[in-house]
């Protein structure tokens, strides 16, 4: 499996849903974060996309000098941008990159969010103009002369000409659970998302998915985006759960439910469903808890457990051909070191086998005594009773 992790432009801090213990995203602090992940032995990082992130384009730009390895997930949005010019930008990107951009694909789920970006298309509407919009961008990063004319997408004299590094151009990511959003990810994406649902709810996601694409003769790779709270016990982990939403109060979280209910995502919707607004059962499978998508849109539930367990429900997911794992915590420089500290050697990581090392366990942690290499902890043992 592959461990990717998250750069939170659009806020960051120790609790949700209030100023309590939140830090200002500035460029410093992304750059911090990419920097500890490149650092760490993540093989990646989502950038996330909407009115209040930062825009993900422009900040990926400025973290590719700043870090040696880490790729880059940057979102294409169909009907906010031209197809070609998306094409052009994808390829001077990875260019640029040494090969480091990978492309999430968003629809978008907000239409009052959408309206204000100019676009006033129904859901089926812009999973429709996804499709064309795909196919424009696959044909001018494979190096065709596009001539297209759909519904919603007409170019005539489409080219790139200046190709990408990784061919045909780098890879799809793609996350959509309606009808209309699997069947544009069937016909077009190489790895598709999901949110961190339950597993049963997500084999039977990927076995649909998988039919889908077989119909069109093709395969797909898949992903799971998830928070996660590891601890050193699974005490101390559900007690940071609770200390996260601590400070929440009944009037956050329904005006937050308020928002979500408005939305045509049909993600949103299966997230929401989870809890509907009660912080009293969250725990809706062993180790997942909803509790973060009381108030935080997308990606709303957290592994939460001791380095084992929640390796073990990892493990789980990647059973049912889960390989990329997009994860973050809070505050997420932190729990980028802790994450990497506690869980990555309980995992079957790729990526951490180079010349330098996964940079968790090295070198060796700080000299005994100014002398002494520390060595493997060994069980505390007990004294012989006088006289014995």
């Amino acid at each position: 499996m592959e461990i990717f992790w998250f750069i939170p432009t659009h806020g960051d801090g120790r609790y949700l849903g209030t100023r309590e213990g939140a830090r200002a995203v500035t460029y410093q602090y992304c750059k911090q974060i990419a920097q500890a992940a490149d650092e760490l032995g993540y093989a990646g990082v989502l950038l996330p996309t909407g009115k209040s992130c930062e825009d993900a384009w422009i900040t990926a730009s400025t973290l590719v000098p700043a870090t040696e390895r880490l790729k880059f997930l940057v979102a294409i949005r169909p009907g906010l941008m031209s197809p070609t010019l998306a094409a052009r930008m994808a390829a001077t990107l990875d260019r640029f990159s040494k090969g480091r951009l990978l492309i999430n694909v968003v629809a978008g789920g907000d239409p009052v969010e959408l309206a204000g970006d100019g676009l006033f298309l129904a859901h089926d509407e812009r999973y429709a103009l996804t499709d064309e919009f795909l196919t424009i961008w696959r044909q001018a990063l494979e190096g065709e002369d596009v001539e297209f004319e759909g519904d919603h997408l007409r170019v005539e004299g489409g080219k790139v000409l200046y190709p990408p590094v990784q061919k045909p151009y780098p890879p799809l990511y793609f996350g959509g659970s309606s009808d209309a959003a699997m069947e544009v990810a069937a016909g077009h994406v190489d790895v598709y998302l999901t949110w961190g649902e339950p597993p049963d709810q997500v084999r039977r996601k990927i076995e649909r998915m998988r039919e889908l694409a077989e119909a069109r003769g093709r395969t797909l790779r898949f992903g799971i985006r998830l928070h996660v709270i590891v601890r050193n016990t699974e005490a101390e982990a559900w007690q940071a759960a609770d200390e996260l939403i601590a400070n929440l109060d009944e009037e956050t979280i329904a005006s937050a439910q308020r928002i979500f209910a408005r939305m045509d995502s049909e993600g949103q919707r299966r997230m929401t469903t989870l809890h509907n607004g009660d912080r009293g059962s969250l725990e809706i499978s062993p180790n997942l808890w909803a509790g973060i998508g009381l108030v935080r849109g997308g990606a709303g539930t957290a592994l939460v457990g001791s380095p084992e367990q929640v390796a073990a429900r990892m493990k789980e997911y990647a059973e049912l051909g889960i390989e990329t794992f997009i994860l973050s915590g809070y505050p997420h420089l932190e729990e980028a070191y802790r994450t990497a500290e506690l869980l990555f050697p309980h995992l079957p990581l790729n990526g951490l086998d180079d010349e330098r090392g996964p940079a968790f366990i090295s070198p060796f942690g700080e000299m005994i005594a100014n002398n002494e290499l520390p060595g493997q902890r060994k069980p505390a043992t007990t004294a012989a009773p006088a006289g014995s």
